[in-house]
């Protein structure tokens, strides 16, 4: 699978993970050094590429999952030129269809003509996106609409707006056909918006689902789709989101308890905030209530007299909510893809403070009875179990809970945490993931159950803990 590099980190970073997280004393004592560092380098493999199924959510309040899966069947013949791709429902998910993607192809022609695209915009591509053009840092001196061109992921961040050609460290994303010509781009003042390269061969053929079936379905991944699920909201409870954008679990959650009750959806910027009231407007659900706030200052002090704080919040009163989701600002090391990370290891190792003082927050918000669930979409230990050892000893009220479903592997050992209880929280580990990738010439798909394995095991780095309060 060796089409990219593995992900780029600084060193210092690369070390952490390798050294700190991956070779813990209790990890090392029970699989080996060999099978430490083997899963290792897989993940930092695996991370660069795109996971293997795109999943889209069916908003089954407005359609069923079997109409929405028809009609992806249909888009999808018509963006692969009567290419048959099956549609799936995911067994445990059942407001879940996964999309294969067709991929890694190794003989495509490379063109001389290049056009060389930021890291974001590489990875948008890998994911079924065209290029547009402020995605676009290099393009061939007499480029014209019309050309094809080869397409490339700048890996280092190295490429200069505006250049002519680049000999840096690239990634080839696969071909396509320029929409601007180069002075179109380059020569405006202000930032040209548009398509600017319309991909017609990726590396990974996925479809392009801009402005897809809107209100119909969401895509999302698929450990954030199973975070919904396993929090379980029911129809009439107040639910509080804290760390909300974009706003995925958050309509998620308003969908599964029938857009009955309340859910409060929190976040400190305010741009984001606005994105998410965008998304329930257009999937047409009345019952969320999106705030600018920070969800470190959501818990009303003691000291304020009842009357000064307004009864619906924020800042809201002690044990106001029946359940909690805190999917924690992190690290992020989790997403895929991603052909380069350019944390400073201080970046990454600061998350686990600001965790653990919403954290706190969460516990004190919640009814006894509630339910919290905490996620996030990183590797590290310091972030997920660690968290979670650390929230067991500082909270005797709470309590793991099973999750249901529980589609992902155990937590990582090297945090003290019981063999029960790493059987109890659910790491979605890209590093196990043991298919290969579907090619086009045939078209090859293994059987479902496989399919659905796969599904599982290859998507993005991330951790879910589910909680109850006594």
């Amino acid at each position: 699978m060796s089409v990219f590099p593995k992900i780029l980190l600084k060193a210092e970073v690369e070390d952490y993970l390798r050294n700190t997280v991956f070779k813990n004393k209790e990890l090392l004592a029970a699989v080996g050094a060999h099978e430490v560092e083997r899963k290792f380098d897989n993940l930092l493999s695996q991370l660069s590429h795109p996971p293997a199924f795109t999943t889209a959510r069916v908003n089954t309040l407005l359609a069923s999952v079997e109409q929405v899966k028809q009609l992806l069947i249909e888009e999808i013949y018509k963006q692969f030129n009567g290419l048959n791709v099956p549609v799936f429902q995911h067994p445990k998910l059942l407001d879940v269809l996964l999309i294969p993607v067709i991929g890694p192809r190794k003989t495509l022609e490379k063109h001389s003509a290049q056009v060389i695209v930021e890291a974001q915009c590489g990875n948008a591509v890998l994911r079924g996106a065209h290029v547009y053009a402020p995605g676009i840092l290099s393009a061939p001196k007499f480029m014209k609409a019309g050309d094809v061109v080869s397409v490339y992921s700048d890996v280092e961040g190295k490429c200069k707006r505006g250049a002519k050609e680049f000999d840096g460290a690239k990634a080839y994303l696969g071909n396509g056909i320029a929409e601007r010509s180069r002075s179109e781009i380059f020569s405006s003042g202000n930032l040209l918006k548009g398509l600017g390269v319309k991909m017609t061969v990726p590396v990974y053929l996925s479809p392009s689902f801009d402005k897809m079936l809107p209100g119909y379905v969401f895509f999302q991944n698929l450990p954030s789709a199973t975070v919904s699920h396993v929090m379980n909201p029911q129809p009439g409870e107040r639910i509080l989101d804290m760390c909300a954008a974009p706003g995925g679990k958050t309509t998620h959650l308003a969908t599964l308890m029938h857009d009955q009750g309340e859910v409060i959806a929190m976040d400190k910027n305010a741009s984001k905030v606005e994105k998410i009231k965008h998304s329930a407007k257009l999937l047409k659900l009345s019952c969320i209530k999106a705030i600018c706030y920070d969800g470190t200052k959501a818990l009303a002090d003691d000291r304020i007299e009842g009357s000064q704080v307004a009864t619906e919040g924020p800042p809201f009163f002690p044990e106001s909510f029946d359940r909690i989701l805190l999917d924690a600002p992190c690290s992020g090391m989790g997403q895929r893809p991603s052909m380069s990370c350019m944390q400073t290891l201080k970046e990454v190792t600061s998350y686990p403070p600001l965790q653990r003082k919403l954290f706190s927050v969460a516990v004190k918000l919640l009814k006894p009875g509630g339910i919290l669930v905490y996620s996030t979409c990183t590797v590290t230990l310091a972030e997920n179990e660690e968290l979670v050892a650390w929230a067991l000893a500082t909270f005797p009220c709470l309590q793991l809970e099973s999750q249901e479903p529980h589609i992902g592997g155990e937590g990582m050992m090297g945090a003290g945490l019981s063999t029960e209880q790493l059987q109890l929280v659910q790491r979605f580990d890209p590093s196990s993931a043991t298919l290969q990738s579907m090619d086009i010439n045939p078209p090859r798909y293994p059987g479902l159950e496989d399919m659905i394995q796969l599904a599982n095991k290859d998507s993005i780095g991330f951790f879910i803990a589910k909680f109850s309060k006594k």
